[in-house]
């Protein structure tokens, strides 16, 4: 063999032992890389952490930008609230206030009704009724108990009537004989043994030391023992009789002439 044809193979050997075996694809061939690279799949790039942190701090920023503006809001409602109340407050005060002196004025009117109906009853005690001294006596024809009677005379301006001595229980009796004429009506006199049984007093509550009880040897007065506490007079013969204080019964009232 001669020297040309020994270069030939060594060529020949070297170009091989540079070739790919299984795929033929040179070594140091420029397309291997790329070919490696479109079989295998693409990873995402990774983010920056510092834009994670700016979008964290932005949104923080935003939520207590948010918080800022309802505690606003919510201020400014309390504020306007407390106005409100305040001038709530201010009217509840003046209509207190105005409250109060219609207060006063009604009590000041129902003292002078009260009043006036005293004057009226006590004039009309004595111009209808039957005056006797310093006395007027009316009779009064309406049905009261015992305990009625003696706040209608208190609001007339007067007492139920408390005859004192004979000379007072013959004038009541001859006016209450005559107002009734010729019926006979028991009234209410201002006489009771409330307090103890056997004791009697006047509605003024002086005790009582002149009696008209009636005197009969069928029903002689009083009978009604504690039962029966409150005295009346009856009408035909001006006798007192001792009777249960809730019965209804017209009523005699005396006034200051």
């Amino acid at each position: 063999m001669g020297i040309a044809a020994i270069l030939v193979t060594v060529l020949c050997m070297c170009s091989l032992s540079l070739s790919d075996p299984d795929s033929g694809t040179k070594v140091g061939d420029p397309t291997q890389g790329k070919q490696a690279r479109r079989d295998l799949p693409e990873e995402p790039e990774p983010t920056s952490p510092v834009s994670d942190l700016d979008n964290t701090y932005n949104y923080i920023l935003s939520r207590l930008a948010a918080m800022d503006q309802a505690i606003h809001r919510l201020n400014v409602g309390h504020y306007t609230l407390d106005v409100k109340v305040t001038q709530l407050l201010d009217r509840v005060s003046r209509l207190d206030s105005t409250l109060g002196d219609v207060e006063d004025t009604m009590q000041q009117i129902s003292l002078l009704t009260k009043e006036n109906l005293k004057e009226i009853g006590r004039l009309e005690g004595c111009q209808k009724g039957r005056r006797v001294g310093y006395k007027c006596y009316l009779v009064y024809r309406a049905y009261e108990t015992y305990a009625g009677a003696a706040q209608k005379c208190l609001q007339r301006g007067g007492r139920m009537a408390m005859p004192r001595d004979r000379k007072d229980q013959e004038a009541l009796a001859d006016y209450v004989k005559a107002f009734f004429q010729p019926g006979n009506w028991p009234v209410w006199l201002g006489i009771n043994d409330l307090r103890s049984e056997g004791l009697y007093l006047f509605e003024d509550n002086s005790r009582v030391t002149y009696f008209q009880w009636r005197k009969h040897f069928l029903s002689s007065q009083p009978d009604g023992g504690k039962r029966e506490n409150c005295v009346a007079m009856a009408s035909d013969d001006g006798d007192w009789w001792d009777n249960y204080c809730d019965r209804s019964m017209y009523y005699l009232c005396e006034f200051e002439a």
